[in-house]
């Protein structure tokens, strides 16, 4: 056993936390990176929308290039690509350019994230394993409340150009420390495999044009041809996508899984809360900047009762779960979330917005339990990794389907300025909440079938 393993897992820890910060971070420093750069609605959510959809569509086929050639090369092909996206994004004098970073840094996300919790798992063993994913997994919540502090504190100083030059001295530090510290570590899966590159390809170009189809309604109108066009072609590659995972000798996803109950149900939780808490941080720092006149720092500030309430939510969630049953739970948070995001459209002001999205958020928090509990319950150990994989993806696209709906949505206020588009992005995000907790709690197994 590696004697400076835990030393190896900070370091591994610092670079998922990067993948992670990078969400939140880059949305409190949207409003600058639009007003510096003359970025167009569907340019501004693209920046959140490349990374996510890049990240999440790729990762399943990062995972598999770790099994088949090692996580140690993987992993340091991962870092490499995301230093050099956020270099890009931080020199980006246009939409162009940022938007390639960004799409260079989900690429290199897709495939640092699966690689790195790969050598987390090799390092250790038996109980130390399991506090090394402990850790690991407290990565999320807590990269949300740095992510806004952060991102106020970055946008309020040097500027938004920082919130991406920052990854690069972390991520060469990282580099060089496990370049040092780790042992040999060979691919877990034979060469005969291989990957799916063109399944991959199908579910990321799928989903970009459904993103595309929701980004442009906004503008053209949800029954407008190029919106139908985009959404019809998005739906057809989906189906070569369903068809290529059927036909290929190595699928990149397992869609037998998908038509287990509880892996279907945890898939749709990890979706919706995703999409959830990235509209809430959207909509949030557009309102609370260009409408309430709030600077960077401050909405940061404003914001980190939101990170908190999250992972006090994921707490208490994980202490409920057995007691109540993934079902109560799930469509209790769901309830909560609802509750919260109707506070603002029935009080726009600072104070009312604030307090609402926080209460919201400890609803969600408590989702992201429910879903891993739900998905992962009834998998057996050697189905767990994919099953894993596909909540991450479904975690990202969630993310991606989320900013760009509330985008579209509040497009009036993005625009023109004004709460109109807040209040009616909220009304819609707090409505699919509460469609969602009726779904839930006819999809989630009960607590017996659990058991």
């Amino acid at each position: 056993m590696l004697p400076q393993r835990w030393l190896a897992l900070g370091l591994l820890g610092t670079a998922q936390l990067m993948l992670i910060l990078d969400v939140t971070v880059v949305a409190i420093a949207l409003p600058q990176m639009a007003t510096d750069l003359s970025l167009a609605r569907e340019a501004v959510t693209w920046v959140v929308a490349a990374y996510t959809l890049t990240f999440g569509g790729l990762m399943l086929l990062g995972g598999r290039s770790a099994d088949l050639f090692g996580p140690k090369p993987v992993l340091f092909a991962g870092l490499l690509t995301f230093a050099l996206g956020s270099l890009a994004a931080g020199l980006a004098g246009g939409a162009g350019l940022l938007l390639c970073g960004r799409v260079a840094q989900g690429l290199g996300a897709a495939m640092l994230s699966p690689a790195a919790l790969s050598v987390v798992v090799r390092l250790f063993s038996g109980d130390e394993r399991n506090r090394a994913l402990g850790i690991w997994s407290a990565l999320g919540g807590g990269g949300a409340a740095i992510g806004v502090l952060l991102g106020g504190l970055i946008s309020a100083g040097p500027g938004w150009p920082w919130v991406f030059f920052i990854n690069i001295p972390v991520g060469v530090i990282v580099l060089v420390g496990l370049l040092r510290l780790l042992p040999p570590l060979p691919p877990a899966t034979a060469r005969r495999s291989s990957l799916d590159v063109l399944g991959a390809l199908l579910a990321t170009a799928a989903t970009g044009l459904a993103i595309y189809a929701l980004t442009v309604a906004g503008e053209t109108g949800w029954t407008a041809p190029q919106t139908l066009v985009a959404a019809g072609v998005a739906v057809v590659l989906y189906a070569l996508f369903g068809w290529r995972q059927k036909a290929a000798v190595s699928p990149l996803m397992d869609l037998a899984l998908l038509s287990r109950r509880p892996v279907t149900a945890g898939v749709f939780v990890i979706l919706i809360a995703t999409a959830l808490m990235v509209a809430v941080f959207f909509l949030g720092t557009f309102y609370f900047q260009q409408s309430a006149g709030h600077g960077p720092l401050a909405t940061g500030l404003l914001f980190l009762p939101t990170a908190l309430a999250t992972m006090t939510g994921a707490n208490l969630g994980g202490r409920l779960i057995g007691r109540l049953g993934g079902r109560t739970l799930g469509a209790t948070g769901m309830v909560i979330a609802a509750i919260g995001l109707l506070v603002p459209v029935l009080w726009t002001t600072t104070p009312a917005t604030a307090i609402g999205v926080s209460f919201g958020a400890f609803g969600v928090g408590a989702l992201f339990v429910v879903a891993s509990a739900t998905a992962l319950g009834e998998i057996a150990p050697a189905e767990a990794d994919i099953a894993s994989g596909l909540l991450s993806t479904f975690h990202e696209l969630g993310a991606t389907v989320g900013v760009a709906t509330v985008s579209s949505i509040a497009a009036i206020s993005l625009v023109d300025g004004g709460d109109t588009g807040f209040r009616q992005a909220f009304l819609v995000a707090a409505v699919a909440a509460l469609v969602a907790a009726a779904i839930s709690a006819i999809a989630i197994p009960p607590r017996s079938a659990r058991s």
